[in-house]
């Protein structure tokens, strides 16, 4: 049977996720953003089409992912096919690399194999799925079933995707070492004693990845316990050599080597144990005396494994991040019917306000399972009285202010330009007090809200607004600021309390919840509106999963459980090949 083909090399630098691991291509180039995680995405399909007339089909599933800038869409990875079955569960896996920030476009193809041609193009095609990696995420359990398309008249059945996150990447170690009889390096004093640990390379090189405290005047001290990754510590490789060097501090920095050892994570996971006391070898001395046996002993104290909770357990837990529009119907826009206006409804491209909105909501609708928003708008004259609202539902109803996805938050923000006037001043109090109402009734974990508000001026009710954003953040919300057009935007930079914490009357926001950024700065020279919203995504809500984290565990809220993870039919026999 044929084999299918790896993922071909990266063809030059920006490509280089796409080895093992994917994200998104043409934005690679933007930040070389560490992911927040990697998830192995299983696929299981049932019901597939039949192709085969003397048996059933050969499914083998193919992974596309899509570039951000271009659209073009690559092949990731294949997994392997399975004889004679329309309900494959396959084994090979696909990990990628998960960013909340982004929108990773995935493309599922079903082949049935024919041959053991590798061109995909001498095979049946039994369709397709279309969806992003927060999709799978954000389903219930991290579980996603979707109906195969492609094939016009025919039911092509069902795909399902799980996305598991890499424990490797989340569990840390917490050690303490001692050490015995190093060998004295200092004139008038004993020896300064300090480790230094480094990881080794796929090319043999080090990589330094601790340094413990110095310990000062004694040949045998005690290191106070410390905390590291073991993503850090081995690249997720038990087996992998790790190096430790025993030095004497020197206060000029000429630090004088005293020894080394080997070990690796595997080895100090048997934790306090006679093959956790090493010797400190000294090459140079070992090679000049006969007699010389060590230069010391450095022995594990303690060795414990604790996992990090992640964003991602509580999403698969079930919390729901609720989402908020909040938009500026204030006179300094410009008149909407001109194109000079801010909220010009030109009917060939989105405007600010437009791309501000869809750039954001389109990665947050992901983790909202009913995808019902509110919307909410400020600064504007309603009819049919004229009375001046700082917090007006888009879509007319104050009631029930929820639009069906980003793209009924759309049509009713363009029905209110047609209906309301703008005015002023520029008031965000009552919207972030709106929000707050929301989240100050649900504090166990189960929902978080984001509110984004699209502004283009200066704020008149500055004192309202920090006493509001001070409240709010002892509540399980953020609240993220695009401003739009050409204005200075300095207070919008003193909310964002990344310098500085905001404070009220004498009070400091418990945790920094505002992520505030000038629209302008993300506008793609070249005129590309794709990359510019996928700029402006990237960097707005990379706060978010940190600040959701700060707000979890201050309150001691631990993710739900995950629901059991689903178990196909023990009924279905596949021969794997």
């Amino acid at each position: 049977m044929w084999a299918p083909a790896k993922p071909t090399a990266p063809t030059s630098k920006m490509d280089s996720r796409y080895t093992s691991t994917a994200g998104l291509g043409d934005l690679s180039q933007l930040s070389a953003a560490i992911p927040a995680t990697r998830v192995e995405v299983s696929v299981s399909c049932r019901n597939l089409l039949d192709r085969d007339t003397f048996s059933k089909s050969d499914p083998i599933c193919v992974l596309y992912v899509q570039g951000v800038g271009n659209k073009e869409w690559r092949e990731f990875g294949r997994t392997e096919v399975i004889d004679n079955t329309l309900n494959p569960d396959f084994v090979r896996k696909f990990i990628l690399d998960y960013f909340f920030e982004e929108r990773e476009n995935l493309r599922f193809d079903l082949y049935d194999v024919d041959s053991k041609s590798p061109n995909l193009s001498k095979h049946d095609f039994l369709g397709q799925v279309f969806c992003t990696l927060g999709e799978i995420v954000g389903s219930q359990g991290s579980r996603l079933e979707k109906s195969i398309v492609g094939i016009p008249g025919k039911k092509c059945g069902t795909i399902i995707l799980t996305a598991e996150e890499l424990n490797c990447c989340r569990d840390a170690v917490l050690m303490q070492f001692c050490a015995n009889k190093l060998d004295k390096k200092d004139f008038f004093g004993k020896s300064d004693p300090f480790l230094v640990f480094y990881r080794s390379n796929e090319d043999g090189s080090f990589t330094i990845c601790h340094k413990t405290e110095v310990v000062k005047n004694t040949l045998n001290p005690i290191w106070q316990a410390f905390k590291i990754s073991v993503r850090a510590l081995c690249n997720g490789d038990y087996d992998r050599t790790v190096k430790v060097e025993v030095y004497d501090w020197d206060r000029d920095g000429s630090h004088d080597f005293i020894g080394e050892f080997t070990t690796s994570y595997r080895e100090l996971s048997r934790g306090q144990s006679q093959f956790n006391i090493y010797e400190v070898i000294n090459p140079k001395k070992k090679g000049k005396k006969k007699k010389y046996t060590n230069s010391g002993t450095v022995t594990l104290l303690s060795f414990v494994v604790e996992t990090e909770v992640s964003f991602l357990d509580y999403i698969k837990g079930g919390t729901q991040i609720n989402f908020t529009v909040a938009i500026d119907f204030t006179a300094s826009n410009g008149n909407p019917t001109q194109p000079t206006s801010l909220h010009y409804m030109n009917p060939y491209q989105l405007n600010a306000y437009g791309m501000a909105l869809k750039a954001v909501g389109e990665i947050v609708q992901d983790y909202d399972s009913d995808k019902m928003f509110p919307a909410l708008g400020f600064g504007a004259k309603l009819p049919p009285d004229g009375r001046i609202s700082h917090e007006f539902a888009l879509n007319g109803n104050p009631q029930n202010p929820y639009c069906d996805g980003i793209e009924g938050v759309m049509e009713a923000y363009y029905r209110s330009l047609k209906s309301v006037q703008l005015y002023g001043p520029t008031n965000f109090a009552p919207v972030i007090n709106h929000v707050a109402r929301y989240a100050s009734s649900v504090k166990d974990g189960s929902q978080y809200f984001v509110l984004l508000i699209v502004t283009d001026g200066v704020i008149s009710d500055m004192a309202q607004t920090k006493e509001s954003i001070v409240n709010a953040s002892k509540l399980p919300m953020s609240i993220i600021i695009v401003g739009v057009g050409p204005a200075e935007f300095d207070a919008m930079v003193e909310l964002d309390g990344d310098d500085v914490r905001v404070s009220s009357r004498g009070k400091y926001a418990e945790r920094d919840i505002v992520q505030f950024v000038p629209f302008r700065d993300y506008i793609d020279r070249s005129g590309n509106h794709i990359l510019s919203m996928a700029r402006l995504a990237k960097d707005v809500l990379a706060e978010i999963p940190e600040q959701f984290l700060s707000y979890m565990r201050t309150r001691g809220i631990k993710p739900s459980p995950a629901p059991p993870p689903y178990t196909p039919p023990t009924h279905v026999l596949h021969t794997q090949i």
